[in-house]
């Protein structure tokens, strides 16, 4: 299929593309490695696509006051090369090279990939293990929101039809930062049926301050808190026990509800020993 016609803008500013997005049915493009595919199938039809790729300074990684900035338009294969992601991020660089294919990571963004939040992808659940937060432009000026609040439903979030969303910002990592990740996928670069993201902090023997967020078996990335706190306290075994009380995953093609729930306790043992090992 081919998409419905469409009018087409090219942003030089985010000032712009706020402008231009107080017109009826506008759409937002980046890497358009989500879009280009709904508007072929006409599951899209806006009348107005609005590019953003002329905007200059959406591109740039940076550390700045204890927090690691990502511009909305970095590339994933950008991002994969990046030594300030694979030494201050070192969950979102364990992340991107399951992010479908080559061809795919070279065009896709990390900003397009968040704000499209598909309960599938890894993106999203490492945002939101690490307590990282999105910068957002719209018409009032700019604000920062928390990942614990912006992912709203499926394929819903915070970001209103008049934002753009320029940046994520996450803590940058130190000594006593932890991070794991893993997924069930039934080819590598396929969205997953589940996966697990994780950050911690080393105390002692032991780990504080655990995130886990578990992606593909929800309507959004979800927090296991139970599993959480019995982490925690250096139980894995009731940790992987808490996810009955936190995951409820609904039957979809790839799999039952029943079998993602215990893919994500066998996923929670796994990551739980790369958190272990990398603080001993």
């Amino acid at each position: 299929m081919k998409p419905a016609p469409f009018a087409y803008a090219r942003a030089r500013s985010v000032a712009q593309a706020i402008e231009l997005l107080a017109h009826e049915e506008a759409r937002l493009l980046a890497g358009g490695q989500s879009l280009i595919a709904t508007l072929n199938m006409r599951l899209s039809a806006p009348r107005l696509l609005i590019d953003l790729n002329g905007i200059g300074g959406l591109d740039g990684i940076a550390r700045n006051d204890g927090w690691l900035e990502i511009g909305a338009l970095v590339r994933h294969a950008q991002a994969e090369r990046s030594a300030e992601i694979a030494r201050h991020a070192p969950l979102i660089a364990a992340a991107l090279p399951h992010i479908g294919h080559p061809a795919i990571r070279n065009r896709g963004t990390i900003g397009g990939s968040i704000a499209f939040a598909d309960p599938a992808a890894e993106l999203p659940a490492c945002l939101l293990a690490l307590g990282g937060e999105l910068v957002i432009a719209g018409p009032q000026g700019s604000r920062n929101v928390k990942a614990d609040d912006f992912f709203k439903g499926l394929f819903e979030t915070a970001l209103t039809p008049h934002d753009v969303l320029t940046a994520i910002r996450v803590p940058a990592a130190d000594a006593g930062t932890r991070s794991g990740f893993a997924e069930f996928a039934r080819r590598h670069g396929d969205y997953a049926i589940a996966g697990l993201a994780a950050a911690a902090r080393a105390d002692g023997k032991g780990l504080r301050d655990v995130r886990l967020a578990f992606f593909g078996v929800g309507a959004t990335p979800l927090r296991a808190r139970q599993a959480e706190t019995a982490l925690g306290g250096g139980d894995v075994a009731a940790a992987v026990k808490a996810l009955e009380q936190d995951l409820n995953p609904p039957d979809d093609v790839q799999a039952t509800g029943a079998v993602k729930k215990h893919l994500a306790g066998v996923l929670l043992q796994r990551v739980s020993r790369q958190l272990l090992e990398a603080r001993s």
